[in-house]
């Protein structure tokens, strides 16, 4: 692990983890096909395939609501860990190019979080593209968050200690949360959690090209994100979409961005951590050079992955304070 707190370069070690090259080496002997050259519907049901549940760590109470979204009702699940106690939240959105994933496929994530950082972790189901493009899933993060805030306690939350957080697209749809209650109000955020993030449809960054074949994503697998996200390239510059091209970072909660040097990702990450740094926002950058994108969910079989997720569970316990 290297911590870039400020203003360091992430990079790749020269091999992978070795601990990862079995789950990389089966997926090439399963021939799972790119992402990208599925259909969506193809793609949803290898996805829950996947990363349907297995055998989950134990939540003392996992709850499944309903509430009224802005494209009508929208399931959350939340994991408290000791429902006894009211405890600190994190609406968490899951990854999956905005196309795919579920509550299901990032279950076992949400139930570690819970159990390791003492929180209560809100999941939320999001619309999809290309059904639903961009801003649909922005507005269900924000609506989800401001239930949170608003009716927190009635599921044993303090919406006073909330945070964000997601994986890869998740993870750009915790950052644009930030920017968008920055803009309009809403809910007073403690941190934003960042865990592989796509930050900017520029796709222009060197890791891109250096990772374009993967492991577990693939730039083509970025680009048919971006595609099937948005509705016309305009939406490429809106700061919603790219939050690293907003004209300002100032005044958006403390972060962790977590990156990963075997990731297309890993530059637009490192890019976040230091322009967050630079606009005063208090900042850890996470780096683990010898991971692939999404390294977080194979924290059961992967030491470092393991490792990893506890310094996460670390800061949100902590509560962002760097």
């Amino acid at each position: 692990m290297t911590d870039d707190t400020a203003t360091g370069e992430a990079h790749a070690a020269d091999e992978l983890d070795p601990q990862v090259r079995p789950v990389v080496d089966e997926a090439a002997r399963l021939g799972l096909p790119e992402w990208s050259a599925l259909s969506v519907e193809s793609a949803r049901r290898i996805e829950d395939e996947l990363f349907g549940p297995t055998d989950p760590p134990t939540v003392a109470r996992v709850s499944e609501v309903a509430i009224d979204g802005p494209g009508g009702d929208m399931p959350l699940r939340v994991y408290h860990p000791a429902p006894d106690r009211e405890l600190p939240a994190l609406c968490f959105f899951h990854g999956g190019l905005w196309a795919l994933g579920t509550l299901d496929s990032i279950d076992e994530v949400c139930r570690r979080l819970a159990r390791r950082a003492n929180r209560v972790v809100v999941s939320v189901d999001y619309r999809l593209a290309p059904e639903h493009p961009f801003p649909a899933g922005l507005e269900d993060c924000v609506a989800a968050v401001e239930w949170v805030g608003e009716h927190g306690a009635g599921v044993g939350a303090d919406p006073t200690r909330l945070a964000v957080g997601g994986t890869s697209a998740g993870g750009n749809l915790a950052a644009a949360t930030c920017l968008y209650t920055r803009a309009f109000g809403g809910p007073s955020l403690e941190g934003q959690l960042l865990l592989y993030p796509m930050l900017d449809s520029g796709l222009d960054t060197p890791s891109l090209d250096e990772r374009a074949d993967g492991p577990l994503l693939t730039r083509r697998d970025v680009v048919w994100a971006y595609d099937t996200y948005l509705r016309s390239p305009v939406d490429q510059h809106n700061p919603f979409v790219s939050p690293l091209r907003a004209d300002s970072l100032a005044g958006v909660p403390p972060a962790l961005v977590v990156t990963a040097g075997f990731d297309p990702l890993r530059d637009e990450g490192a890019a976040y951590a230091r322009a967050l740094a630079e606009a005063g926002v208090p900042t850890r950058h996470d780096h683990e050079p010898a991971m692939p994108h999404g390294f977080l969910s194979l924290a059961d079989d992967v030491d470092v992955a393991d490792e990893a997720f506890d310094r996460v569970a670390a800061v949100l316990r902590d509560g962002f304070e760097y």
